[in-house]
């Protein structure tokens, strides 16, 4: 994101009660949190997303990566965070950004200082990325780091608590990453260099943190929760919106454009999954996104569309006759649904199971399927012609947020 567009994000986090410092000191504590259950011995390595290409020589919008958001409050691309529980002080927290660049900034806008790296995160410790290397080449061998010495001046007794530790061979390098790990998929950047530490560095073992960071945000700090709270009133705006749009002889994309229009409008940075939205035959298909259909009186319009408001969003899906009336048979069906997430709401309370939320949708509509006759006994297996899905996920940086 270029620094005008940061700017305004922060100004529209300001207008609804939240600051660059509340985002600050929030990041500060959920990277407490994390250092103490790391441990002494530990350093953590987590790298940001990078560029992805659309098509030639254009990039696809940016997106961070979510951990290293949720740990950084960083949007760059190349950016890296090293953590050392063990390191008294600011020396414990340092993060790398990309230097600035004057001809690439004069094709997409000013790149974020060392200084403004560092407001936004809480971080004291900035280095370019360039030096991510040579830095954990020092701290592992136990040599000075003295690159950008009008910036950091570090003797090596910083890091002795760490050094000692691999002396000792009880240093661990721990990752977080980015997707969850597969034969068969590309190898992770981080996991990677991690393994090259290892390596080269005998008494180092490494091993996967990214359940330790998962299980931090699926709890909800309140800064988070408002984030979360103005992700669903952008949404509901554009639920709105979308259903005037919705008329017979409109196409699927009319409303997908006016859902997205209240998007941009309300100050979010766009949808938080892609919009899915379909008419008759396509508000059956769960990941339905071709949005080309024209819509004729009598369909039913499927809605399931949210924003994205500084990288949380909520899940909204709304269904809605075409017309505005339904038939009999689609409201006997919406009137099923809607008692089975009313039923659904109840349960979920502080301390119920997941599973719980998610058995009660399922027992009332099983049992309003046979009630209707459009299944002959409620034997847990035959509803799933209706009901193909799950019913309850977590919500916050990804729609279908971890845990």
């Amino acid at each position: 994101m270029t620094a005008p567009v940061r700017c305004l994000s922060l100004l529209l986090l300001c207008a609804f009660g939240l600051s660059a410092a509340d985002l600050a000191a929030d990041l500060a504590e959920r990277r407490a949190r994390l250092m103490r259950q790391l441990g002494p011995q530990t350093m953590l390595i987590a790298r940001g997303a990078e560029h992805r290409i659309y098509s030639l020589d254009v990039d696809y919008e940016y997106r961070q990566e979510s951990n290293f958001y949720y740990l950084t409050g960083i949007e760059l691309p190349d950016a890296a965070l090293v953590l050392l529980p063990g390191v008294e002080g600011e020396r414990r927290e340092i993060l790398f950004v990309p230097e600035r660049d004057p001809v690439r900034e004069h094709w997409t806008g000013r790149l974020p200082s060392f200084d403004d790296a560092g407001r936004t995160s809480g971080i004291k410790t900035v280095l370019p990325i360039g030096e991510l290397d040579r830095f954990i080449d020092a701290l592992a061998s136990g040599r000075p780091y003295r690159a950008h010495a009008d910036r950091y001046k570090p003797p090596t007794r910083d890091f002795d608590a760490f050094l000692a530790t691999m002396n000792a061979g009880q240093a661990r390098v721990a990752v977080v990453l980015a997707g969850f790990p597969s034969l068969n998929a590309p190898p992770d950047p981080t996991a990677e260099l991690a393994n090259r530490i290892r390596d080269r560095f005998p008494g180092v073992s490494t091993y996967d943190a990214t359940h330790l960071v998962h299980a931090l945000r699926q709890v909800k700090s309140p800064y988070e929760i408002e984030l979360l709270r103005r992700s669903g009133v952008i949404s509901s705006d554009a639920h709105r919106a979308g259903m005037k749009a919705a008329a017979p002889g409109a196409y699927e994309y009319n409303v997908t454009a006016a859902i997205e229009g209240v998007y941009r409008d309300e100050g979010a940075m766009g949808w938080g999954y892609p919009s899915i939205v379909g008419s008759g035959p396509n508000a059956t298909i769960l990941h339905y996104n071709s949005g080309r259909r024209r819509m004729d009186a009598g369909d039913v319009l499927l809605v399931d569309a949210a924003a994205n408001y500084q990288y949380y969003t909520v899940d909204i899906t709304r269904t809605y006759p075409v017309s505005g009336k339904f038939t009999q048979a689609q409201k006997d069906l919406y009137s099923l649904a809607l008692a089975a997430q009313d039923a659904a709401r109840k349960v979920a309370k502080r301390g119920a199971l997941v599973f719980d939320v998610h058995q009660k949708t399922i027992d009332v509509i099983e049992k309003g399927l046979l009630d209707l006759g459009l299944i002959t006994k409620a034997d847990g297996a035959q509803y799933r012609t209706w009901y193909t899905h799950g019913s309850v996920h977590y919500i916050g940086m990804d729609v279908h947020d971890v845990g």
